[in-house]
């Protein structure tokens, strides 16, 4: 298949068109999908787990009830309601901060792989990419033979979709040359190579965070450990439990943390690659049936 070289007025027109400024609408609509991110990652974030402490003071409440005699029973019960009143409930977001750094960079990360996850959710779907009222309309212009008009459907950007920019490259090779009705299929089949080329580096970014996330869980858990050993060369052998627990506690966390990002990062990462396939063998059998006249025209 030859290509078309940056010299080629048609490929620094096409490459124009993809390097305008985004427009106010597609900036407002990325930044409410990264603040609808950011909120649900924060929400949850907040599920709570436990309350260890609360179901502990509630265990001590009882022991002291039954171990003191009636003359005390009024001294040792006064603090329970204090203990009631203020239970520990802990949070995934607790459990991520106890992290560290590591655990915040966990935390960071899935605010980004939410963001993609949304953003994909709503560009890569069949209604975007291939609409049928635009498919539609291009398809009745070119039957007319009315190109130039086709050309400026095409570049309307309330049509802009993989498939209103490869019929457009193809249409402006059919206008650009004589032989133009020759050479509009390599012109759409590169076209077509390059919106999917770049609908597959959309996704990327998820197939990075899915592999990068659970090193970042055992990088954490390495440091915890080291941690833990630490406090234990420092105690001469004779380290506590609770001194270990927070070095352990961090080991386990990071860990967790790690493969609930990559865990469903990974999943929503094959989900979108395998979409992206059907929907692109979908939108080149379209794209034909809708460029078909354009041969049928010359040859008569």
């Amino acid at each position: 298949m030859k290509h078309l070289t940056p010299s080629n007025p048609i490929f620094a027109q096409h490459q124009t068109d993809h390097c305008l400024p985004p427009r106010p609408a597609s900036v407002a609509r990325k930044a409410v999908i990264w603040v609808t991110a950011l909120a649900l990652t924060l929400l949850l974030w907040n599920v709570p787990l436990t309350a260890p402490l609360q179901a502990q003071g509630e265990g001590e409440e009882l022991e002291m009830l039954d171990e003191a005699s009636p003359v005390d029973a009024p001294a040792t019960t006064s603090p329970a309601p204090s203990v009631a009143e203020e239970p520990d409930e802990r949070s995934l977001l607790d459990t991520l901060i106890d992290g560290g750094i590591v655990g915040l960079l966990i935390g960071l990360l899935s605010v980004v792989s939410l963001g993609f996850i949304i953003e994909h959710s709503m560009s890569i779907r069949k209604n975007t990419l291939i609409p049928e009222d635009v498919a539609d309309e291009l398809e009745t212009l070119i039957q007319q033979g009315q190109i130039d008009e086709a050309i400026e459907a095409s570049e309307d950007p309330h049509n802009e979709s993989l498939i209103a920019d490869v019929v457009l490259a193809g249409l402006r090779r059919f206008k650009a040359s004589e032989f133009g009705f020759a050479e509009y299929k390599a012109a759409v089949e590169e076209a077509g190579e390059d919106q999917t080329g770049r609908l597959y580096r959309k996704t990327e970014v998820l197939g990075v965070i899915g592999a990068i996330a659970p090193m970042l869980g055992l990088t954490g858990t390495v440091l915890g450990m080291i941690e833990a050993f630490n406090k234990i060369a420092a105690t001469g052998g004779t380290a506590r439990p609770d001194e270990l627990a927070g070095g352990i506690g961090k080991a386990l966390v990071t860990t967790l943390m790690g493969l609930i990002v990559a865990i469903p990062t990974m999943i929503a990462f094959s989900y979108f690659r395998n979409k992206i396939d059907s929907l692109v063998a979908e939108a080149g059998k379209r794209v034909e049936q809708i460029m078909t006249p354009l041969g049928r025209r010359r040859q008569q």
